[in-house]
C-alpha cells in the first residue's frame, strides 16, 4: 500500500477537524460530514476507505475515542462527562466502544502508560493548543493507518468480513419428538433476538428452512445464503432441564469458530435464549447498542407454562395454512389464560388472525384481531410483535396512513425482521404507493430471504423485486429478475404477466402486449385481472369494440363475486362503454371513480382528477389538478409509458401548458430514477 501523498494527508487532517467541530454531537454523521466536505456521500464513503480501510462511520467513531482519551488523560471530567462531550449520550455503550477499541475500560486510562510527545506546546494554555493537538491527531491516525496497512493479513477478515449469518434449524436429540417444538423455540428465539441487532444481517427463518434435512457442506450453504457466518444448534429436554450444543462456523473455511453446551434448568430458558443470542453476537464482534440489549433481555414472560404453551402456538403459525393457524390461536389463548400480561401472546393471536383473513373479502376476525392487538400494546409497547398486530389491524381496516407508523417502528425494533420488510414492501406497493420506497424494501427482503425453503417461494421474491424495478424505469435489471424468477417456477403465472407489460416498454408493441396477455389468459381464464388489462390495452389502441366485450366479461365476474376491486379503472370502463353506444351504463362507471377519487390517499388521486375533468371538457379544472400532480414523487413507470396512449389525453395533450407540465413530469422521472439508484448503492442496498 503506499503512502498517503500530501494532498490526501492535508484531507484527512480537514476530516478531523471537521468531525471535531461537531465532536459532541451524537447525531453527526455520514451525511452531515459529507455535506460539511462538501462532497457527495458515495465520494465521501469512497475516500475514506481508500486511504484509511474504515467506513466513513468508524472513522467517525474512531475519532471520537480518540478525542475521549485525549480529555480522560489531560482534563479532571469523569467518564460520564467525557462520554456527553465526544457525542455518545450513553455512557454505557462509550465504555463498550473504548474497551473494544483500546483495550481496557475508560477509568482505567491513569494504570496505562502514555504515549506522549514531549515539549510544553502539549500542556500549555495558549492558542497555538488547538492546532498541535490537531497535528498530534494527525500522528496518531497516521501510525493507526500503518499498522492496518502492514498489518492486513492479520486483520483483514476482521475488518472486511460482512457480519451476515444465517441460524439453521436446531437438530432435537432427544428420541422424543414432542421436544421439538421446544427446540424450534429456541432456535426461533435466537434468531429473533439476532434480528435485533442492526450491526448484523440476520437471514430470516424460511431462508434456512430447507437446510433442516439437507446433506450440503457448510461452504455449499454459505455461498448459497451468501453469509460468512453459520449457527448450528442441537439439544434436548431430559426431566427439568435442557442441555443445548451451539456452534459458530465460518461459512467459507468450514472452520469451526466458537462452540459452548449450555445446561440449564427450564426456568431459566429466557437467561439461556439470551446468553446464546449474546455470545454470538460477541465472537463476530457485533456492536449490541443499550436499546438493543434491553430489548434482547427483556422477558416475555414470568410464567413458564404460559412460555410452553407459547412455543406451541409459534410453531403452528410458522407454518401456515389455514387449520394450522386457528389451532395456534388456540394454544395462544392458553398462554394468555395463565398470563394475562403475556403482549407477545397477544401480538402472535392477531398476526394468526391476519393471515387467516388475507385473501378474504369479509376479514371475519377483525374486531379480534384488533383487541389482542389493543392487549398487546397495552402490556408491552416497545415489543416490535406489537407494533406489528397494530399495524395489521389498521392494514385490514384499510386505514394505511394509520398503519405506517406501527410498520416502521417495528422495523427499528427489529431491523433484520424479513416479515417486517416484506410488509413495508408490499404496503409501498399497493396501499400508498412509492416506488422508491418499493424497491428500497424488496432489496432489502431479498437480502434476508437468501434461498428460502423452496423454489416457487424463491421465483415469488424475485418477482417482488422484478415488480418493484419496472415500476422505479429499471427495464432491464426488471426483466432479468422475471427471468430468474422464471427459472425457479416456470408456472409463475404473476411474473409472466408482469413480463407482457415489460415487452411494451421494450418495443412500444400493444398488440404484442395483448397477445402475451391473452397467452396467459388461456392458461387461466379465472384471471379476471388479465381480462381488464386485456379490455385496457384494447382501449389503448382505439379498438373499443373488442375492449367492451372484454369489460362485459370482467364486469360479470366482479359483479357475480360482490368484488370492490378496480374501481381505479372504471373511468377508462366508462369511456369504453361511452364508445360503443352505452352511454348510461358508461355514466354510472365514470360517476363510481369520481367517488373513489374522493377517498383516494395515493399519490394519484390529482392524475385522475385530471382525466376526469378532462372528460368532462372542464380542461382548467383538469389542468389545475395536473399542476398539483406535477408535485409528486416517485409515480409508476406505467405511468410515463401509459398515459399517452390513454385516448382521454388526446384533447388535453393539445393544450401547451399541459404539455409543458407532462415534459417536466416525464423529465424528473428519469432525474429519480438516476438518483434512486445512486441511493440504493450508498446504502449497500443495490
Amino acid at each position: 500500500m503506499p503512502e498517503l501523498s500530501s494532498q490526501e494527508k492535508e484531507f484527512l487532517e480537514i476530516l478531523i477537524a471537521k468531525i471535531k467541530g461537531h465532536i459532541s454531537e451524537e447525531e453527526f454523521g455520514v451525511s452531515d460530514l459529507a455535506e460539511e466536505m462538501n462532497m457527495s456521500r458515495s465520494n465521501l464513503l469512497r475516500k475514506v476507505k481508500k486511504m484509511t480501510d474504515l467506513s466513513v462511520s468508524q472513522f467517525i467513531n474512531q475519532i471520537r475515542l480518540q478525542e475521549a482519551m485525549e480529555l480522560l488523560r489531560s482534563s479532571s471530567y469523569n467518564v460520564s462527562e467525557v462520554s456527553h462531550r465526544v457525542g455518545f449520550n450513553s455512557p454505557s455503550y462509550f465504555i463498550k466502544c473504548f474497551r473494544e477499541h483500546y483495550g481496557y475500560p475508560p477509568g482505567e486510562v491513569g494504570k496505562h502508560p502514555e504515549l506522549s510527545e514531549e515539549g510544553p506546546e502539549l500542556h500549555s494554555k495558549d492558542s497555538r493548543k488547538r492546532p498541535w493537538i490537531l497535528a498530534l491527531s494527525g500522528v496518531v491516525l497516521i501510525l493507526i493507518l500503518a499498522l492496518t496497512w502492514f498489518g492486513r493479513d492479520l486483520f483483514k477478515d476482521r475488518i472486511e468480513k460482512e457480519k451476515s449469518i444465517v441460524v439453521l434449524p436446531f437438530k432435537n436429540d432427544s428420541s422424543d419428538s414432542t421436544n421439538v417444538y421446544l427446540i424450534n423455540g429456541l432456535m426461533e428465539a435466537t434468531l429473533n433476538n439476532l434480528q435485533k441487532i442492526k450491526d448484523l444481517r440476520v437471514l430470516s427463518r424460511t431462508s434456512a428452512e430447507k437446510y433442516r434435512e439437507s446433506t450440503k457442506s457448510i461452504p455449499e450453504m454459505a455461498e448459497e445464503l451468501n453469509v460468512n457466518y453459520l449457527v448450528e444448534g442441537s439439544g434436548q429436554k431430559m426431566g427439568d432441564n435442557i442441555v443445548l450444543n451451539i456452534q459458530l462456523i465460518d461459512g467459507a473455511k468450514d472452520q469451526h469458530l466458537w462452540s459452548k453446551q449450555y445446561r440449564r434448568e427450564v426456568s431459566d430458558i429466557f437467561a439461556l435464549q439470551q446468553e446464546i443470542s449474546k455470545d454470538i453476537a460477541k465472537e463476530i464482534q457485533a456492536v449490541i447498542t443499550p436499546e438493543e440489549r434491553f430489548r434482547i433481555e427483556k422477558e416475555p414472560t414470568d410464567n413458564l407454562k404460559a412460555y410452553d404453551s407459547f412455543m406451541k402456538g409459534l410453531e403452528l403459525l410458522n407454518q401456515g395454512r389455514d387449520e394450522n393457524l386457528l389451532e395456534s390461536v388456540e394454544y395462544f389463548k392458553d398462554a394468555i389464560a395463565e398470563d394475562e400480561r403475556f403482549a407477545l401472546a397477544y401480538a402472535c393471536a392477531g398476526m394468526a388472525y391476519y393471515y387467516y383473513d388475507f385473501f378474504k373479502a369479509e376479514k371475519e376476525h377483525l374486531e379480534l384481531l384488533g383487541a389482542y392487538a389493543d392487549k398487546a400494546m397495552l402490556y408491552d409497547p416497545g415489543l416490535g410483535e406489537s407494533m406489528v398486530a397494530k399495524a395489521m389491524y389498521y392494514l385490514a381496516k384499510k386505514e394505511y396512513t394509520e398503519a405506517l407508523p406501527f410498520l416502521e417502528k417495528a422495523l427499528e425494533f427489529q431491523p433484520n425482521s424479513s416479515q417486517i420488510i416484506g410488509l413495508l414492501a408490499d404496503f409501498y406497493a399497493n396501499n400508498l404507493p412509492d416506488t422508491e420506497k418499493y424497491l428500497e424494501y424488496a432489496l432489502m427482503g431479498m437480502q434476508l430471504e437468501a434461498g428460502p425453503s423452496d423454489s416457487v417461494a424463491t421465483s415469488y421474491f424475485y418477482l417482488r423485486v422484478g415488480n418493484a424495478l419496472i415500476q422505479t424505469g429499471f427495464v432491464e435489471e426488471s426483466s432479468s429478475y422475471l427471468d430468474k424468477s422464471l427459472e425457479y417456477f416456470s408456472g409463475n403465472a404473476y411474473s409472466h404477466y408482469v413480463k407482457a407489460f415489460i415487452s411494451y416498454a421494450k418495443d412500444k408493441d400493444l398488440r404484442h402486449t395483448r397477445d402475451l396477455l391473452q397467452i396467459e389468459y388461456e392458461k387461466d381464464s379465472s384471471r379476471f385481472d388479465i381480462l381488464q388489462d386485456l379490455g385496457k390495452v384494447s382501449y389503448y389502441l382505439g379498438e373499443y369494440e373488442t375492449a367492451y366485450n372484454y369489460y362485459i366479461q370482467f364486469n360479470e365476474i366482479r359483479e357475480k363475486l360482490q368484488l370492490n376491486v378496480y374501481v381505479h379503472e372504471n373511468m377508462i370502463i366508462g369511456e369504453t362503454y361511452e364508445k360503443v353506444g352505452k352511454a348510461e351504463e358508461g355514466r354510472k362507471f365514470i360517476e363510481s371513480y369520481r367517488a373513489y377519487l374522493e377517498n383516494d390517499q395515493t399519490a394519484y388521486k390529482n392524475l385522475g382528477l385530471t382525466m376526469y375533468y378532462a372528460h368532462e371538457g372542464d380542461f382548467e379544472k383538469a389542468l389545475s389538478h395536473f399542476r398539483e400532480f406535477e408535485k409528486e414523487d416517485h409515480i409508476q413507470y406505467w405511468v410515463i409509458l401509459f398515459l399517452p396512449e390513454d385516448p382521454l389525453a388526446e384533447q388535453i395533450m393539445k393544450n401547451p401548458e399541459f404539455r409543458g407540465i407532462w415534459a417536466r413530469v416525464v423529465d424528473k422521472f428519469w432525474k429519480n430514477n438516476a438518483e434512486i439508484r445512486n441511493r440504493l448503492k450508498e446504502k449497500g442496498i443495490w
